[in-house]
């Protein structure tokens, strides 16, 4: 792979990235959210894909396909479970920060990103380390939407938004993890999801709903 194309494939797959991120931000339908999760892990496998054809590796190449299966595939088919039966709770309807607001705080949050990113990307220029502020800036969505939404479900994408970025900058900054650390971080995504999949649905049965503002009025 040249130089060239390269460079194009990997600021693509970044914008695949940011763009899915802006656009959880953006929906209150629970079912698009974890559509563009999905979609989502389909950039991150392409963009691991993509740094395995420029290094060379094979054990990318497995790396790629493991992110593939767990965070587009997996991961989403889990959250669509949780999701069923959910009736009125399918739509994030309250959440704390507007459409507008939060589209402005992602802007916010991408100038953030790369004004903290800029020493890195100045002590080791490249097109993979000039990446790295896009991811920092998913981490930082995830984050914003793991605060304001009220929805536990919606939170937990949030969570797996912050994942997503981190991994993106474990490749970019080293241009590949070890198969085995991403294999056993991935495995403890995985658990989380799991078990608050489980929290979800016992909270569903014992309550009735979800948000997570009608279960602090329970308690209080």
């Amino acid at each position: 792979m040249n130089q060239t194309l390269y460079e194009q494939l990997l600021n693509l797959t970044c914008g695949g990235l940011l763009l899915t991120a802006v656009l959880v931000l953006w929906r209150r339908e629970l079912a698009v959210i974890i559509r563009m999760f999905a979609v989502q892990g389909v950039a991150l496998a392409v963009l691991v894909a993509v740094l395995a054809a420029h290094e060379g590796a094979a054990e990318l190449w497995v790396v790629a396909a493991g992110v593939l299966v767990l965070r587009a595939g997996l991961l989403p088919y889990l959250l669509r479970r949780a999701m069923a039966g959910a009736g009125e709770a399918q739509r994030e309807t309250r959440p704390l920060v507007n459409v507008a607001t939060s589209l402005l705080a992602a802007a916010a949050l991408a100038l953030l990103a790369y004004a903290v990113s800029q020493p890195l990307v100045t002590l080791a220029p490249s097109a993979a380390t000039r990446a790295i502020p896009v991811a920092v800036t998913v981490v930082l969505i995830g984050f914003f939407v793991l605060v304001t939404r009220r929805r536990a479900l919606s939170q937990l994408v949030g969570f797996l938004l912050m994942d997503n970025g981190i991994t993106a900058i474990g490749f970019l900054t080293t241009a590949g993890v070890g198969l085995a650390v991403e294999l056993g971080v991935s495995l403890d995504v995985l658990l989380a999801v799991l078990v608050l999949q489980i929290l979800t649905s016992r909270m569903r049965e014992t309550f009735g709903d979800t948000d997570l503002d009608e279960l602090r009025e329970l308690r209080d």
